[in-house]
């Protein structure tokens, strides 16, 4: 079994990316969508169940999206044949990365962040100021930070059909069937 974490910015394509990959027949969970991933207060720890919008000045201090280790356990063991994706980010993901065979970092520039997160339609993080500015603190940052951890690096730049195939490649690469 082959269990593959798709990540990247806000704004990346991470979800249409599992979109797409679920239309070509694949396993593959959007972590923000499927129950992998929720808001906790970092003072305590506690679920937060519906953050507001738009989010006020520091909320993004105090609150953080993180990715829930069981989950992605009972993810790996349930998926004993073939290959599943799962799609998202989390501030928390070096918790689980162990789990994963393969790390596929999706990565674009900032111009093209900023009209995604201006234009998107899925959800609405990152057209608030605040949260348009962590996006782009964390842009430059991508390429690096995965590269180091061996992460196959993927330009989203690239129309979402050619972006698709090449996460597929990277898995065929590793010797998954995918």
């Amino acid at each position: 079994m082959t269990l593959v974490w798709v990540t990247g910015n806000s704004g990346t394509g991470k979800s249409t990316v599992c979109a797409m990959l679920r239309e070509r027949g694949h396993v593959a969970l959007d972590a923000d969508e499927d129950g992998f991933s929720r808001w906790i207060d970092r003072a305590d720890s506690k679920v937060v169940t519906d953050p507001p919008y738009p989010v006020p000045r520091g909320w993004l201090d105090r609150y953080g999206w993180v990715i829930v280790r069981e989950r992605v356990g009972t993810l790996a063991d349930e998926s004993r044949s073939g290959v599943a994706f799962l799609c998202g980010s989390a501030e928390n993901e070096a918790d689980v990365l162990d789990l994963f065979d393969l790390i596929v970092c999706l990565v674009i520039d900032e111009a093209t962040l900023r009209h995604r997160l201006a234009t998107r339609t899925t959800n609405t993080f990152g057209q608030h100021p605040e949260e348009l500015a962590a996006a782009l603190k964390w842009n430059p940052r991508m390429r690096p930070m995965y590269e180091s951890r061996g992460a196959t690096i993927i330009d989203a730049c690239k129309p979402v059909t050619e972006v698709v195939d090449s996460v597929v490649d990277a898995v065929k690469g590793q010797g998954g069937d995918a």
